[in-house]
């Protein structure tokens, strides 16, 4: 019996390292894989500079071919000026000559002809620059602007077909939390709300979390954030505590959330009770945070949305649990922060101001 025992257990053992090669292979395949799509994406962006850079480089080829045909106009003018005056000095040292011989017999009409028809001629006012079509020009040129802005960060556009309707759950919120009807608002008050007591309400933090969870696919959402000092959110298991006293039931403090957190001008990330300080954020204010999750991917990251900032991402490998929107509008902190957490339409763009 310990033979066959000894056998069964080397056939999983050969079960096993053969698992380990074939995860090994999965892990060379996905590699190669991204970073092929790295490669044609990097192709794209350095095929699109370079259409950028010739079309650059014809409009100010045409800019420069108009500029050295309106310069060669100015230097004719006055070449044609320079002449004239050479002219009239002659005209000058021949009077001079003939008032020495008492001449008097000056024909001045041809002269005074000249002169003003050269005047006339080589009035600046009358050569110009085409201001209408450089103001045409300029205003292609802002179209073409406003309409690559539209177009880029495509992160942008791949996350917004990934928007998720979030609703928060007012029989979570803490009873100093005031969720709006369409739960899309939390906001502090220090007025402690008489609310039902329930299990699913936290009773220590700041926390409320949303009605439904996902537990498959891509998911990403926004919140609107200006104008505040303080603020947590993130994604949470149901699982995260909800009573007492303990930091575990602030959002990254403990394994079954991740969070960002925004504190007077700083950003730090949180999973499992550890701390990521992001110091090259700092002093950054975003209107927009963005979440987004892919399930399969094992994967949360937060990003400024305004300009899809990366804030921070963590690896999580596998979830082991649905997963639900969280936040924490955070006190007043000394007075300057009562404005609400607002969810807001991920699929579409914040307004340009």
């Amino acid at each position: 019996m310990l033979l066959k025992h000894q056998q069964h257990l080397q056939r999983q053992r050969d079960s096993v390292a053969f698992r380990m090669k074939k995860l090994a292979a999965k892990q060379v395949e996905i590699t190669t894989k991204t970073n092929a799509v790295k490669e044609k994406v990097t192709k794209k962006y350095e095929d699109m500079k370079r259409v950028l850079d010739e079309d650059l480089r014809i409009t100010l080829t045409q800019l420069d071919a108009e500029h050295d045909a309106t310069e060669k106009l100015v230097e004719d003018r006055i070449e044609e000026c320079y002449h004239l005056t050479q002219e009239l000095d002659q005209e000058l040292s021949n009077i001079a000559a003939q008032m020495k011989k008492q001449e008097t017999d000056i024909q001045n009409a041809d002269t005074e002809k000249r002169i003003s028809e050269t005047l006339k001629a080589t009035d600046p006012d009358l050569i110009q620059v085409d201001d209408f079509k450089n103001k045409q020009l300029l205003s292609l040129t802002i179209n073409l602007l406003l309409f690559i802005r539209s177009q880029v960060p495509v992160t942008k556009k791949l996350f917004q077909s990934y928007a998720a309707d979030v609703v928060l759950d007012a029989d979570t919120a803490h009873p100093k939390l005031i969720i709006s009807p369409k739960g899309d608002l939390a906001t502090y008050t220090e007025t402690w709300q008489d609310v039902p007591e329930t299990a699913s309400r936290f009773d220590t933090t700041l926390n409320v979390v949303s009605k439904r969870g996902f537990s498959e696919g891509h998911q990403y959402w926004e919140v609107e954030v200006g104008g505040k000092t303080y603020w947590e959110l993130g994604l949470t298991y149901p699982s995260i505590p909800r009573k007492g006293h303990e930091e575990d039931s602030w959002l990254g403090r403990g394994k079954e959330s991740w969070c960002v957190e925004y504190f007077n001008g700083d950003y730090t990330a949180w999973h499992n009770g550890v701390q990521h300080e992001l110091p090259l954020l700092a002093g950054k204010p975003f209107t927009r945070i963005g979440v987004f999750c892919s399930f399969p991917g094992g994967l949360v990251c937060f990003l400024g949305a305004d300009t899809m900032t990366p804030l921070h991402c963590f690896c999580t490998g596998t979830f082991t649990d649905n997963l639900h929107q969280a936040l924490c509008p955070g006190h007043d902190n000394g007075g300057t922060n009562w404005k609400s957490l607002k969810i807001c339409d991920a699929s579409r763009s914040a307004p340009v101001l």
